[in-house]
């Protein structure tokens, strides 16, 4: 029996130092713990065979389909600010591409699959809780609507890894548009290697950008792309409480996908400085700075571009300036309109921005949970506001915002039925919350038990829909079950 993958892979027909050449690390005793059958045939992949014991050694890496062609990508990267010349992938492994059912190339990587020459004196793998963490938020990222690395698959490897203590080793198979970061750039740029910029540039036009090859200035053009693009991935993330935790450049994807899930997490109390990740001690990732962030790393990618848009460096500068100055509106034009639709509006008019930034204050102010505080301002439209006043330490803040934002909804012609409606499909009824991953981590982690992982996945696959029977899956944490901390899968 043969499981195929139809490979087209151009990745690796790159220059020789975009890439190491390594094949994973095969594994003692592999057993599927979690197959994403729907991803497998939008990949054009068989899912009954990847369920089969085969399956699972390809999906561990201790076989290797026809086809492939495995590396380990070079990147470099600023990881805090600092810049760190070579990275690469230290614990993933590219097997290939494919083309999907949609027509969009797709990576196919293993994380978690043995040492690579990147891992830097590191194991190459992957403990179970940071691939159960990766898998349950990536695929609640997607449900949610906001673009995303996948999860295709989940594998224990039979094997311990040796983190603080011994924990059971796993792989993710995720699936990606591209592995391609603003680090990967850095990398060619940090050496001087203007022809290698200009081949990755090339490259990641055709795949990403393709409607750019024929522009006067694809160079330029790709970079406002990558603006475009990054502007209205964090302002999703703003709107759903994401805290991506570790915005390295290493970690901020080409193709403005959400990539790393390391130290992530969701808010519970609205707290815009709020951080959740144990290795960001200076706050420099916290839920609010995420838009600034994402410009200083689009900063740095316009630097290597530098040599490509003009001979003359003053000129070029102020050429990148002028791109970089779009990311502002872009992002607050994506924010702005995201917040209106959550809080009912259908137009904007002066005075909107100010009346929710109000409401925020006040949700700061009160502890009131991110989530259900706009998920029961749809009931409040209604006219039904003891749920959403039930989330404030004191309802009467709600209250005085309350009045000014009726008569705001008064201006408007939808009905409330309507409203209500619009309002529950862009506020989402379940997240996945940093106590429920973390019991499901413990689930399997401690007792082997995989049923918490699989519910969890149930109720986060339609995060708009009220699911009567899963609840208390909505509900906050209690303060016993709070969890204050994040920590990265390496």
């Amino acid at each position: 029996m043969t499981i195929h993958f139809p490979f087209q892979n151009t990745y690796s027909a790159l220059p020789a130092n975009f890439f190491a050449r390594v094949a994973p690390t095969p594994v003692a005793a592999p057993r599927l713990i979690k197959l994403n059958r729907p991803l497998a045939v939008q990949l054009g992949l068989d899912p009954d065979l990847l369920s089969t014991a085969e399956g699972a050694e390809i999906l561990a890496g201790k076989r290797l389909p026809d086809g492939a062609d495995p590396i380990a990508m070079a990147y470099a990267g600023h990881q805090f600010g600092h810049f760190v010349p070579q990275l690469g992938d230290g614990r993933a492994i590219l097997l290939g591409e494919v083309i999907d059912k949609d027509g969009v190339r797709r990576d196919i990587q293993l994380k978690g699959s043995g040492p690579t020459p990147f891992s830097r004196r590191g194991d190459g793998r992957a403990a179970l809780g940071p691939v159960l963490r990766e898998y349950i938020v990536s695929e609640a990222m997607f449900a949610l609507g906001i673009p995303t690395t996948r999860s295709l698959a989940a594998v224990v490897t039979g094997e311990p890894v040796m983190r603080e203590t011994a924990l059971p080793g796993a792989v993710l198979t995720r699936v990606a548009a591209s592995h391609i970061r603003v680090g990967t750039f850095q990398f060619f740029a940090a050496r001087g290697d203007t022809d290698g910029v200009r081949a990755l540039a090339d490259h990641v036009i055709a795949r990403h950008y393709p409607g750019l090859k024929d522009a006067t200035q694809p160079y330029h053009a790709l970079l406002a792309g990558v603006v475009a693009r990054q502007a209205a991935l964090v302002a999703r993330w703003l709107l759903v409480g994401f805290i991506h935790g570790v915005m390295n450049t290493d970690n901020s994807s080409i193709s403005g996908e959400t990539i790393d899930y390391g130290p992530c997490a969701f808010l519970d109390a609205y707290n815009p400085a709020q951080v959740f990740s144990s290795i960001d001690e200076m706050g420099r990732y916290a839920y609010a700075n995420q838009p600034r962030i994402a410009l200083w790393n689009l900063t740095r990618l316009a630097e290597c571009l530098l040599p490509l848009f003009d001979g003359e460096q003053e000129k070029a500068i102020e050429q990148a300036q002028t791109i970089l100055g779009e990311f502002p509106e872009k992002f607050t034009a994506a924010y702005q309109a995201g917040l209106r639709a959550k809080v009912g509006l259908f137009t904007a008019r002066d005075g909107d921005e100010a009346l929710i930034q109000d409401l925020l204050d006040a949700m700061a102010k009160n502890a009131a949970d991110f989530t259900l505080t706009f998920r029961h301002l749809g009931e409040a439209a209604s006219g039904d506001a003891a749920d959403v006043r039930a989330q404030f330490t004191d309802p009467a803040a709600f209250d005085e915002w309350a009045g000014r934002w009726r008569a705001r909804l008064a201006l408007e012609q939808q009905t409330p039925a309507e409203r209500k409606a619009a309002m529950g499909a862009v506020n989402p009824a379940f997240i996945p919350r940093n106590h429920r991953i973390e019991a499901v981590i413990a689930a399997a982690v401690n007792n082997d038990d995989y049923a918490p992982f699989e519910e969890l996945l149930t109720v986060l696959a339609k995060p708009y829909e009220d699911q009567p029977q899963f609840a208390d899956y909505a509900d906050p944490p209690l303060p016993e079950q709070m969890v204050t901390q994040t920590f990265c899968g390496t």
